[in-house]
């Protein structure tokens, strides 16, 4: 595989991706556990970390869609990841939850900017290549999961909290240098003005716009908090494996969803995908057990990307201004009000915050289901009427800002 080809490039972006939101960002969630039971972090405080993670998160986001030239610039993701990686190693230096606070801010920030300079690199480099190889490297997302999820397992019964901190910085330091001569997405080129015919798409956009903003606060839950709710139900490795499989089953979710898309719409795939995720995310409150653990892990990493992806794709086939910037902001304000809702429960138990996490998904899946009334899967672009199924061709490429 030469350095130049698309499977290079992919996997480059695929190692970002692992770096700044796999490991970065969701290394969080198999620590958390070790750090309630060995750090003295109160339930409170934990949820506390967590949002000032997706205000850091939201913050990077929008940089990245008020400042385009951040999203092409080789520095600001070699920054970013160099910061992401200080902040995992620094956080087992402090006892204060306030410093902790400042760091996962800061962890938020840089992985965001990694994650908007990595997609818009893929959606720039590889837009003449099958979308599902776009979707494998966003699956480097799942594998950072994976991969942090596993050493947490290892590290859990013979070391602390802190050396899973420092194991994590490692990680990244690794999954950064695979990256770091990642070529971003090139300056583009100004379309002549009045050569883009847009149709009026207010209803459906407005739909979709409620759907992905309530999937930030539903998933989020689960993504925070799933392997301690599983914890405290299930024998001690059951919640770090089911972060694994998280993880295992995200790598090649998003590659699958492009896929199926190719083939059915838009609004159904992301109706079914918002309630496998719902049942998901409930089984483990509702059933309990091992084996309900297990399957809700594979259900939940199955479709949280997929869920991201397929709600951009449709943003695009729009074609409503601003969609990306628009989705990105309502998904990230979602992400930061989930741990803030559910606080309140967390006091009798993280199994109880997974409930309403389901509920919220769920009416994200019938905000979904109004999305398909009267969808218009023939958009007109440029005076023609285009179907559905050609639109890779004739979509406004954006980067996706909107990850997971």
């Amino acid at each position: 595989m030469s350095a130049s080809s698309p499977w290079s490039h992919a996997a480059r972006a695929a190692a970002a991706l692992a770096a700044g939101m796999g490991v970065g960002r969701f290394v969080y969630t198999p620590i958390l556990p070790l750090m309630h039971a060995r750090a003295g972090l109160s339930t409170g405080a934990g949820a506390n970390l967590a949002t000032a993670n997706y205000v850091g998160y939201l913050v990077g986001a929008l940089a990245g869609i008020l400042a385009p030239a951040l999203i092409r610039s080789r520095a600001v993701l070699r920054a970013s990841l160099i910061l992401l990686t200080g902040t995992l190693a620094a956080m087992p230096l402090t006892h204060s939850t306030t410093v902790w606070s400042l760091l996962r801010l800061l962890a938020g920030v840089a992985s965001a900017l990694v994650f908007v300079v990595a997609a818009g690199s893929l959606l720039h480099h590889l837009r003449d290549h099958p979308p599902h190889l776009a979707g494998w490297a966003f699956g480097g997302v799942g594998g950072g999961i994976a991969l942090s999820g596993l050493l947490v397992l290892v590290l859990r019964s013979a070391a602390d909290w802190r050396t899973a901190w420092w194991a994590a910085a490692v990680l990244a330091t690794l999954l950064a240098a695979a990256s770091w001569n990642l070529r971003p997405q090139e300056a583009p080129v100004a379309a002549p003005r009045g050569s883009d015919a847009r149709p009026r798409t207010h209803r459906w956009f407005g739909a979709l716009f409620v759907s992905y903003t309530l999937e930030g606060v539903g998933y989020i839950v689960a993504g925070t908090f799933l392997v301690a709710a599983v914890g405290q139900e299930s024998p001690g490795w059951v919640g770090s494996g089911a972060w694994v499989l998280v993880g295992l089953a995200a790598v090649p979710s998003s590659a699958l969803w492009a896929r199926l898309g190719r083939r059915w719409s838009l609004p159904g795939l992301l109706l079914t995908a918002l309630v496998i995720q719902a049942a998901g995310i409930a089984l483990p409150a509702l059933v309990g057990g091992t084996a309900a653990a297990l399957g809700s892990a594979v259900l939940f990493g199955a479709t949280f990307i997929g869920v991201s992806s397929l709600a951009l794709a449709t943003g695009a086939h729009l074609r409503f201004p601003h969609s990306v910037a628009l989705l990105t902001a309502g998904y990230s304000v979602g992400q930061i009000l989930g741990p803030l809702v559910v606080t309140p429960l967390l006091h009798h138990g993280y199994d109880r915050a997974l409930v309403p996490a389901a509920l919220v998904v769920l009416v994200a899946a019938a905000a979904a289901a109004v999305l398909r009334i009267g969808f218009p899967h023939h958009m007109v672009v440029r005076g023609h009427t285009v179907p559905e199924q050609q639109r890779e061709s004739t979509k406004d490429v954006r980067p996706a800002v909107a990850g997971p």
